[in-house]
């Protein structure tokens, strides 16, 4: 709340009585002031009238044609020189930021998404440099705190919460998939019912990842319960276990795409996958999107499939001819954005 001595000066339009006073005290005229700004005489006297009256304290004496500032008027029109400059290095700034020659983005992502959320995010710097950039890391329960607290300004999930409370938009394909070890007996078979890779001892992620919600619900669907054979605090460490022949893992194919192992491991033929699922940017409903922001996601929205297919390949399935446009999630319907 404004301190209690300036009240006086949110009464009235103050900004528009100072412009007509520091124009009058410039150029020693109100009538020549009036001119300046585009305004008619009588619509001028009202102004300095009412910014007299809200001073408290006479600001003009007029000796025959010519006005004079009093002392009242001298320390006002020192004040006006300070806040008008103040106002013009806000604007500045504020165009700056219009035009992406300054600002701020803070996205917060999901484990998964730390293996390509720093290439979008160092293209973006690359075409807009005055830009600072923070990434934030975390598994989709920490992501979803940090999300209803609107900590951030943009998050990117796998699997986004569900309810009226966010908004999000799809824009790129995230297909889970099963790794084992290159020389495990399943690498060198095809069709593999899910029934058979149920039998397999898995790796999971910590209860709370959007990738252990993944993996269970796969099962689920199948009524089958998942041999657990250790939980696993992240996606490196099940990349490990997966090498020392602990079992196999259902796991987003980007997780390993930059991987020094990834030659061997290998993607089992396994019946259902890749299962189809989606990158969404994430916002609270009702938040005012910066323009930053705004300008990431449509950087991401056009530029994220090329992009990952030079980093990735053989990652990411082929590009379709025409991509399709984002898809918007509110309220929990689906409607094209």
């Amino acid at each position: 709340m404004p301190q209690s001595n300036i009240h006086r000066y949110l009464r009235h339009g103050t900004l528009t009585q100072l412009c007509m006073f520091e124009a009058s005290a410039r150029l020693g005229s109100f009538s020549r002031a009036a001119e300046e700004l585009h305004l008619a005489q009588p619509t001028a006297s009202v102004q300095i009238r009412k910014l007299t009256e809200t001073v408290g304290l006479p600001l003009f004496e007029q000796i025959g044609k010519r006005i004079y500032l009093t002392e009242a008027g001298r320390r006002l029109q020192a004040s006006c020189a300070e806040m008008f400059r103040t106002l013009s290095e806000l604007e500045a700034g504020l165009a700056g930021m219009r035009g992406l020659d300054t600002g701020r983005l803070q996205l917060a992502v999901s484990t998964a998404a730390k293996y390509f959320a720093p290439r979008m995010l160092a293209e973006f710097v690359r075409r807009h440099p005055g830009v600072e950039v923070s990434l934030q890391v975390h598994n989709r329960r920490e992501l979803i705190e940090r999300l209803a607290a609107n900590e951030d300004d943009l998050y990117l999930f796998a699997d986004p919460p569900e309810g009226e409370a966010f908004v999000a938009q799809t824009i790129l394909p995230n297909p889970m998939v099963v790794f084992a070890r290159a020389d495990h007996p399943l690498a060198r078979e095809k069709n593999i019912t899910f029934a058979r890779l149920a039998r397999e001892p898995i790796l999971m992620r910590e209860p709370g990842s959007g990738t252990r919600l993944a993996a269970e619900a796969v099962y689920a669907q199948h009524r089958l319960k998942p041999r657990v054979s250790m939980e696993l605090g992240s996606n490196e460490a099940i990349t490990q276990a997966i090498l020392a022949g602990l079992g196999v893992s259902i796991l987003s194919r980007h997780t390993l795409a930059l991987d020094s192992t990834q030659t061997r491991l290998a993607c089992l033929d396994v019946e259902g996958f890749p299962l189809e699922r989606h990158w969404q940017f994430v916002y609270p409903t009702g938040k005012q999107l910066s323009a930053v922001a705004l300008a990431f996601m449509d950087l991401v929205r056009a530029e994220a499939r090329p992009l990952l297919l030079k980093q990735f390949a053989p990652g990411l399935p082929p590009a379709s001819p025409k991509p399709k446009p984002p898809e918007l999630v509110r309220s929990g319907l689906r409607t094209a954005a």
